[in-house]
């Protein structure tokens, strides 16, 4: 094993992708991990802090197209026009990032496992406070800022849950078009008039 073999770091990824869908989170050890990817284990703690960190490393990389889309936008664009330009621009950073296989395989390891769906859900608590707060900055109040915070997250959510769906072909829509789709229901439902 070489010890500064390049591309370590994704190889660690997707051998621990593997054998976590192979026989399960907590069935899978570091040593299994590190023997998959052919390095060693003081390799992986360069890397990692613990097998969850695998599953959960680049949470910045994650938030930075959402914030940097807010942050440049045009001065007076609206609150949901600045959702909907986070979302484009994350959602072309996912899809850039992590395949649409790559991302199932994923989620389905989450689903299979309370401790990193509660994990999960931290991330995206923690990414709609950061969005919340560069709307603060663009004038939005603590309210209406938290708001489209959330709003962003559960759109995306919403987009990536259909994107990964088992049934989901892999030359369907998009992430960013299913992103576009779900906040034009969005839109359609605040403003749409009362059925009767």
């Amino acid at each position: 094993m070489g010890r500064w073999q390049p591309g370590a770091q994704e190889r660690l990824r997707r051998a621990a992708l593997e054998l976590f869908g192979e026989q399960g989170f907590d069935a899978t050890s570091v040593a299994q991990i590190t023997e998959r990817a052919g390095v060693t284990e003081r390799t992986f703690f360069r890397h990692f802090a613990d097998k969850r960190e695998v599953l959960f490393a680049g949470e910045g990389e994650f938030e930075r197209p959402f914030l940097d889309a807010v942050a440049d936008a045009p001065a007076g664009t609206g609150h949901l026009d600045l959702v909907a330009a986070a979302l484009d621009a994350a959602c072309a950073a996912f899809e850039a990032w992590r395949t649409r296989d790559e991302a199932r395989a994923r989620q389905r390891i989450l689903d299979a496992h309370a401790g990193l769906r509660e994990r999960e859900l931290l991330k995206l608590d923690h990414l709609a406070g950061s969005l919340a707060g560069a709307l603060r900055e663009r004038g939005a109040t603590a309210l209406r800022a938290r708001l489209a915070g959330d709003l962003a997250v559960s759109v995306f959510v919403a987009a990536f849950t259909r994107w990964t769906a088992e049934d989901a072909a892999g030359d369907g829509p998009g992430l960013r078009e299913l992103a576009r789709e779900a906040l034009a229901q969005v839109r359609d439902l605040v403003v749409a008039p009362p059925s009767a």
